[in-house]
């Protein structure tokens, strides 16, 4: 049985130490928030997204960055056995759209306490005056020439008070940067740091775009479904999907503006902008066909009124302000040519991107512990034996769709079955 202490208790904290305790090793769990995972609550919506029903392979595909390093660990705990082991914990799932996978009950509470329930047999330690301030207890620990592994060892980790929480194993699983209220402010990256890590620039990722284009503002609120989004750097499309995405007071947000914000460069180097098809479904020519009749229908209708069938209230004015057509145009009295710049707008919305929306507000952080600096089958480091690393804190990042909450729960449990 060995020793094991897990620094932070949020997806990837619980779900290590509920199956470290099941291969019988004692385990403490080091929370310095007051109610333990409480990012799980704000993940979809408040409904808790918390894998893909896809095969690894599949699932790779919409691993963004460092794809290659979940290869052991998806392939031993795919999403699969995520699924059984919720369902085991009394959780009834379902699949939507895109294969997401949700609680029946839509409640991400549901999936903290199964967590939780998991976890039970550990001693959680919640350090309500948020002082805990870890730093890796590491032992010089030189080895022999021809001995190829760390020079280190980590023997566990020392708080602000002076305590030591001794360990035969030390499992970091403190999160990112994003959403900082819920725990997630960055300590496992100092702590990383402090052990010898080096660290990959943590940045927004699964974010919301600002613009400063007025028309976003004008008609916030407003939620798009079924258009395609692409995205634009320098004139050249790098990322394109169909779904759903939100106008805001800042830009855009929603699924399909997350998804694009992983796709962004270095924004001082490159212009960025998104395109909207807001009729992907139809063709041009199709599209042109559709308004001549919608306008036939509503021939007295003011230019305004003549878009009604088309598109929803609140884009309405705005489209006829860019259309540069006279609002008191009659539907009839529309040329040939207004209806084909009409189409254009329809299928070419431009939105400008001019900024990525803060670290607090990301759906997740990109960067992290470097993965050529970690063991990929057990989650060890390579700076300091005995010093795991699990979850968010690596620098692995997916798409939205489940997939890095699935990375959290996979990388977590080869930490566990490894020991």
């Amino acid at each position: 049985m060995a020793k094991i202490v897990i620094v932070g208790g949020g997806a990837a904290g619980l779900m290590a130490a509920g199956a470290a305790v099941r291969q019988g090793h004692q385990v403490t769990v080091l929370e310095h928030m007051q109610k333990p995972a409480q990012k799980i609550l704000v993940t979809g919506k408040g409904r808790c997204n918390l894998t893909n029903d896809c095969n690894p392979e599949e699932f790779l595909r919409h691993v963004r960055t460092n794809a290659r390093f979940l290869y052991s660990s998806l392939g031993a705990f795919p999403p699969a056995k995520t699924m059984e082991l919720f369902r085991s914990l009394g959780v009834e799932l379902k699949v939507e759209r895109g294969r997401r996978v949700f609680p029946v009950s839509d409640k991400a509470e549901e999936i903290r306490q199964a967590l939780l329930r998991y976890a039970a047999d550990a001693d959680l330690v919640e350090d309500k005056a948020k002082k805990l301030l870890l730093e890796p207890l590491v032992v010089d620990e030189t080895l022999p020439a021809k001995k190829r592994g760390p020079a280190l060892r980590c023997i566990g980790v020392r708080g602000a008070s002076g305590r030591e929480y001794r360990a035969d194993a030390v499992l970091v699983a403190t999160g990112g940067l994003s959403y900082p209220t819920t725990g997630s402010t960055g300590d496992g990256y100092k702590l990383a740091q402090q052990a010898g890590h080096s660290l990959v620039e943590p940045v927004p990722s699964l974010v919301s775009l600002v613009s400063r284009d007025g028309d976003c503002k004008r008609m916030m609120g407003l939620a798009l479904k079924n258009i395609t989004l692409t995205l634009f750097e320098d004139n050249k499309a790098i990322f394109e999907e169909q779904g759903e995405m939100l106008f805001t007071h800042f830009g855009i947000s929603g699924p399909l503006t997350l998804s694009a914000s992983s796709h962004l460069g270095d924004m001082k180097k490159h212009r960025y902008f998104v395109e909207l098809d807001l009729k992907p479904a139809l063709t041009e020519q199709q599209l042109y066909d559709r308004i001549t009749r919608d306008f036939a229908l509503l021939a007295n209708h003011s230019a305004q009124g003549a878009l009604a069938k088309l598109l929803p209230a609140s884009m309405q004015p705005v489209m006829v302000d860019r259309w540069g057509v006279d609002p008191a145009t009659k539907a009839n009295q529309i040329t040939r040519e207004q209806k084909r710049e009409l189409v254009r707008l329809c299928k070419h919305w431009r939105v400008s991107v001019d900024a990525r929306g803060d670290l607090a507000h990301a759906v997740i952080t990109a960067g992290g512990v470097p993965v050529r600096e970690v063991d990929p089958k057990t989650m060890q480091s390579k700076k300091a034996a005995g010093l795991y690393f699990a979850g968010e804190v690596l620098d692995v990042d997916a798409y939205t769709g489940g997939y890095n909450l699935q990375i959290a729960f996979c990388t977590a449990q080869s930490f566990a079955n490894n020991l």
